[in-house]
């Protein structure tokens, strides 16, 4: 299929784009900034792109630019981008999100439908309004989730009045190489200095899933949406457990391989300010897609080994079988 992929140059964006093509697709990634704007770690998820898929810079969905590339011949639309400036503020513009998220949305998929379009996946996240499973009501955890929440009800509206196949892929917590310096990151920062780490809240219960099992199933589900009709979701799942059992796995899994102690300090929580449980519910059968978990956790440690080197090393050994 020839797959117009938007967000690709964020961090599941990179993955999705790379077994989008290892599944034989034709990715083109328009990005909103031109090639001189993307540096750091996101610089290096972009030239990592450009391995994969055509780039198309200054292209920001529902743009000019973007209207005329829609102008062709593509087979499904991956609208993995959204608005996340400011994504954790309490202040975040939810209306201008969506307003953003689903540019000229109705011209763009009229168009896409002269040109043979077979679907849509949108990406959603489980910390959405009514996502996943967990303590109930399931609030958005965030004015960033409910703008996430509201993008997905815009983008079933249109697709349910234009007759285009909708299928959104909700993701939970992914991690692995190349992701933003957030948790996984910390706990690493912290042994490498030869620091204890401390888990804050290690009672909270959450889904984290690697990132190259999340891309699987991705390019999986999308092949699925362009031979489907009407609406398709899948809420793929990985380690459901508490952040503190989470953080032990961790630990465990990347002491041998980065081969260094990898202590934790898991604190008693008393910071509950959001849901105690949140998580999704689809399990992946990652042998069925070729996946290996002992080698998904090797591409970690070699990205947190440090190094261009390693990192090049866990390109050409991707946590994903030859099959």
């Amino acid at each position: 299929m020839r797959i117009l992929l938007t967000g690709a140059s964020s961090f599941t964006g990179l993955w999705f784009a790379q077994a989008l093509s290892a599944a034989g697709h034709e990715v083109t990634a328009p990005l909103r900034r031109s090639a001189v704007e993307y540096s750091g770690l996101r610089g290096t998820r972009v030239s990592e792109l450009a391995r994969v898929a055509e780039v198309v810079w200054d292209c920001p969905f529902g743009g000019t630019r973007f209207l005329e590339l829609a102008d062709g011949r593509w087979d499904l639309l991956c609208h993995h981008a959204a608005h996340v400036g400011n994504y954790r503020s309490p202040d975040f513009d939810v209306a201008a999100a969506v307003a953003e998220n689903s540019l000229a949305l109705p011209q763009i998929l009229r168009t896409l439908l002269k040109r043979g379009l077979r679907g849509i996946v949108l990406t959603g996240s489980v910390f959405e309004q009514n996502e996943g499973a967990g303590d109930t009501p399931l609030r958005a955890f965030s004015p960033y989730g409910l703008s996430k929440g509201l993008t997905a009800q815009v983008f079933d509206y249109w697709c349910g009045v234009l007759g285009v196949p909708f299928g959104k892929f909700v993701i939970a917590n992914p991690f692995g190489p190349f992701e933003e310096p957030r948790f996984c990151a910390y706990l690493v920062g912290c042994w490498q200095r030869g620091e204890v780490p401390r888990v804050r809240t290690p009672l909270y219960v959450r889904d984290n899933i690697h990132v190259s099992l999340l891309a699987c199933a991705y390019a999986k589900f999308a092949e699925r949406v362009a031979s489907s009709q009407g609406v398709t979701k899948l809420n793929p799942s990985g380690y459901v457990e508490s952040q503190g059992a989470f953080a032990q796995r961790f630990a465990r899994e990347l002491a041998p391989r980065l081969a260094m102690d990898c202590p934790l300090e898991l604190l008693e929580q008393t910071e509950f300010t959001e849901p105690a449980v949140r998580l999704n519910t689809d399990r992946i059968d990652g042998h069925a897609l070729g996946w290996s978990e002992s080698a998904a956790w090797d591409s970690v440690a070699l990205f947190y080994g440090g190094n261009a080197d390693k990192m090049a090393t866990a390109r050409n050994h991707p946590p994903v079988s030859a099959s």
